[in-house]
């Protein structure tokens, strides 16, 4: 007989505790399933706009673009990170396909990033192939893709008015300058062009002398003619020229075309003031006023390009008038030289016209090189600016800073031991101008002997 304990009686007949509820909607709940309507945390779009960015510069890179523009293209062109990185890498294929330079290509996607949109590319791919001719002059297809951009142009639009420009008679070496020099030209109305046309053809000018004007200086297609072209002609007539020499001068070179209404007549203004020497003057002025009126309009837009206004490149001109007969790709590197080696400010040319006046190669070179490499061994006391470098003679800037250094000799080349000096005369020649000796007599000395006693 089994005997039953208190304890176990007591447990047996109790109830036992329940264990307290939890209400459900107090329950946290350490998995959810994912929702899309559930917002991304900021943390992880941030990440992925990154890795975004990080890939789309990658490829921009890889395709020649400079790391240094990378973060401000971007910045500018968010639309980018939105794209699909694949058509973007397929776009810049095509774009290479096309032959376009790295250089073009970089100046292409930065002044029109849209050009990246791929069916677009692949669209005008098959336009290009359309038209053989053109497709081989990356610069067309550049100006071409540009323009198409930003004005929404099909090719076939495209493809239509450049046959528009062949039925007019231009050859397809025309087409191709006129393309790359003035791409707009696809934008303009058939009539509009004709009427060019026509206006040159009333001045007497004959039709493969039209199709040369437009080949060498296609903007004249976006000259109005009774806006000016017209009016420029009438001011040629008012400063005494004739018909038949402005044809002349037009044909022989069409850039006349691009001066501005009085821009002639001040630069004639100028050569009647000019205080030089007689042989340069009649070099000047060799080809008549006109054209040398013309010469002056280059130099003076040569100056202003490099930083000058136009005031300071007609007082240059007017200093210097041996630049109206220099070649301007002389004056250029004159100027590239002062600029980028020599680092002084070009508006320096107005107060030193000079400088490019002499030769670069004998004269600046030489000068530059010596006080260079006295500046560097510190035997210079005292700053030389560009008036105490172009200014002095050779023989002065000799005597002062090559001529207490050997070493210097060399660079400076003018009077240094190592170069031979030509002579202007043949060896012996001092013996035919020699006077003749005459023996003296004892009675030539005796009336010497009265002479001298007769002045004491």
């Amino acid at each position: 007989m089994r005997v039953v304990t208190r304890s176990t009686l007591h447990r047996l007949t109790s109830t036992p505790k329940r264990s307290p509820i939890i209400p459900i909607h107090k329950t946290q709940l350490f998995f959810t399933t994912f929702n899309s309507s559930t917002p991304i945390p900021s943390e992880f779009s941030q990440q992925s706009h990154y890795r975004k960015q990080i890939s789309l510069a990658n490829l921009l890179q890889r395709y020649g673009f400079p790391s240094s523009q990378l973060h401000n293209f971007l910045a500018k062109n968010k639309f980018l990170l939105n794209s699909n990185s694949r058509q973007i890498e397929k776009s810049l294929g095509i774009l290479l396909k096309l032959k376009i330079p790295q250089k073009s290509l970089v100046s292409l996607i930065c002044d029109c990033p849209g050009v990246l949109e791929f069916e677009f590319l692949r669209k005008w791919e098959m336009g290009f192939l359309e038209l053989e001719f053109l497709s081989g002059s990356p610069v067309i297809i550049r100006n071409v893709l540009e323009l198409a951009r930003r004005f929404q142009l099909d090719p076939y639009s495209f493809s239509r008015n450049v046959e528009v420009l062949r039925g007019l008679g231009f050859s397809d070496g025309t087409v191709s300058k006129v393309l790359e020099g003035f791409p707009r030209v696809i934008m303009m109305d058939k009539k509009e062009i004709h009427r060019r046309i026509v206006f040159f053809m009333e001045i007497g000018i004959e039709r493969n002398e039209i199709d040369w004007i437009f080949c060498s200086f296609p903007i004249v297609l976006g000259f109005g003619v009774e806006e000016r072209l017209k009016p420029l002609l009438f001011e040629f007539g008012d400063l005494g020229f004739s018909e038949d020499l402005v044809r002349k001068e037009i044909v022989r070179e069409p850039r006349i075309l691009g001066m501005e209404l009085g821009e002639l007549s001040r630069c004639l203004e100028l050569l009647r003031t000019l205080k030089c020497r007689q042989p340069i003057k009649e070099k000047i002025l060799i080809g008549g006023a006109f054209r040398a009126g013309f010469e002056v309009k280059l130099r003076v837009d040569c100056l202003c390009k490099h930083g000058l206004i136009r005031r300071e490149a007609f007082k240059v001109l007017w200093k210097e008038p041996r630049l109206i007969v220099y070649e301007i790709e002389n004056i250029e590197k004159k100027i590239e030289f002062l600029v980028h080696r020599m680092k002084v400010n070009v508006g320096s040319l107005v107060d030193v016209p000079e400088y490019l006046g002499v030769n670069f190669e004998k004269q600046i070179v030489p000068r530059y090189n010596v006080i260079e490499y006295l500046r560097a061994k510190g035997g210079l006391g005292f700053e030389v600016g560009l008036r105490d470098l172009i200014k002095p003679s050779r023989l002065r800037f000799y005597n002062l800073y090559v001529k207490p250094y050997p070493e210097c000799e060399r660079m400076f080349g003018r009077f240094s031991g190592d170069v031979e000096v030509k002579s202007r005369h043949p060896t012996g020649l001092w013996k035919l101008f020699k006077p003749q000796r005459h023996s003296e007599s004892k009675e030539d000395l005796e009336n010497m002997k009265c002479f001298v006693e007769s002045l004491s």
